[in-house]
């Protein structure tokens, strides 16, 4: 039987429309991918770069900054506490690297959960962690998508806990942003986990995928991510002399490209961010019961260390310090953060930040001061049992490390 003149052509023609669509259907996720960046100052919030900023793009990894922050916020009200030991569950095992290589019935504690999520990247642990604040990593995900929404990220919707290739999980750069600022403002202390350089897990150490961590002057955190179909993707955060930044670089050729992008883009926004940031817009934590808060402020690298405050304003001129920090916001933050877990402290009390020249680096060191001794004594006892580094200042301002001991 022959075929009508015209008939093949037409065959063909709607063969080749119908490839067409199919391949245009199956291109659908790497169309919605591209490249994205933005900068912020995270005190002032100004805006200092934004290209395609709005446009959503797929987070990969970054999703696992969200993932971390429900642990975050489970650890907070109790619902996971950090030497909880969370089951594997055949799922869990089952997801494609990068991974720890959990097996079914496998426990993992939260703290080393934590750890894996934000140095290894595991998608095994964030399957983990999402059952077990979820029930199930489907409910999870909408659980992460609410919150999300509610944070202001407008114009994000997560599928999965890790980050895994979904056509639905999507972002953008300025949400991202929103994430990484939440992160900072809600968990200052926890933040530090994005700082880990290595996990050891068994026998094994894993090198955190952030390499700016360790060739970028001021960079603490916070991730990275990479699919096939998003390209190399980085949320990082950097202070530099009590200015915090955060830039967000979605869709890059390459993890080195991306950095290099990354670095130029966080160089250019400095100056800018000097001039138009102030001391006073840096986050005041709650009031100390009762009494003044009483801040040192940083003027000048040149400048001698302050004395300490309780030498000559007539007030008890004993203290405890919380650490030394490259930035002082950051010290600032800690140590508002140290004085909400202290009772009993007295009217006196307040928030001191000294600058120390060490070896030409500026550290910033946090202290809570204006105690007697034995009150100061006490209150580092308090920060040690729950988990915060402390140690006693003595009234010509050194460190008394014995003085806490038990």
């Amino acid at each position: 039987m022959g075929v009508p003149a015209g008939f093949g052509g037409r065959i063909r023609g709607a063969f080749l429309a119908l490839a067409f669509g199919l391949f245009a259907l199956a291109g659908t996720p790497q169309a919605q991918a591209g490249y994205a960046s933005f900068v912020m100052d995270v005190q002032t919030g100004q805006i200092f770069h934004a290209r395609n900023a709005d446009t959503r793009n797929f987070p990969a990894s970054l999703t696992k900054i969200m993932t971390l922050f429900m642990v975050f916020e489970a650890l907070d009200t109790g619902k996971l506490s950090l030497d909880q030991r969370l089951p594997v569950s055949r799922r869990a095992a089952g997801q494609t690297p990068s991974k720890l290589g959990l097996k079914v019935g496998q426990t993992v504690t939260v703290d080393a959960a934590i750890r894996a999520l934000s140095v290894k990247s595991a998608n095994d642990v964030a399957t983990v962690v999402a059952e077990a604040i979820g029930g199930t990593e489907i409910k999870f995900a909408q659980m992460m998508t609410r919150r999300a929404r509610a944070l202001g990220m407008s114009r994000t919707t997560f599928k999965n806990a890790s980050g895994l290739p979904n056509r639905g999980q999507l972002s953008t750069a300025r949400d991202m942003a929103i994430l990484a600022k939440e992160m900072l403002d809600r968990f200052p202390a926890r933040y530090a986990y994005f700082s880990d350089l290595t996990f050891k897990y068994g026998t094994r150490t894993f090198s955190n995928h952030n390499k700016l961590l360790r060739t970028y002057d001021g960079m603490d955190g916070i991730k990275t991510g990479y699919i096939r179909a998003s390209g190399f993707n980085l949320v990082a955060s950097a202070e530099r002399d009590g200015v915090r930044l955060i830039g967000v670089v979605l869709g890059g050729k390459t993890g080195k490209s991306r950095d290099a992008h990354m670095a130029s883009l966080l160089n250019r926004s400095w100056g800018r961010a000097r001039n138009n940031s102030t001391f006073a817009a840096l986050p005041i934590p709650k009031p100390l019961v009762p009494g003044r808060a009483r801040t040192t402020p940083y003027a000048s690298p040149t400048l001698p260390p302050v004395a300490s405050a309780g030498a000559t304003s007539g007030v008890p001129d004993w203290g405890v310090q919380v650490g030394a920090f490259r930035g002082f916001g950051r010290a600032h933050t800690v140590a508002g953060e140290a004085s909400q877990k202290l009772y009993g402290l007295p009217t006196t009390a307040g928030i001191e930040i000294l600058p120390l020249d060490n070896n030409g680096k500026i550290l910033f060191r946090a202290r809570i001061v204006g105690m007697e001794r034995d009150i100061a004594r006490s209150a580092c006892r308090q920060l040690r049992r729950t988990g915060v580094q402390c140690a006693m200042v003595a009234p010509n301002g050194s460190i008394r490390m014995a003085q806490v001991s038990r």
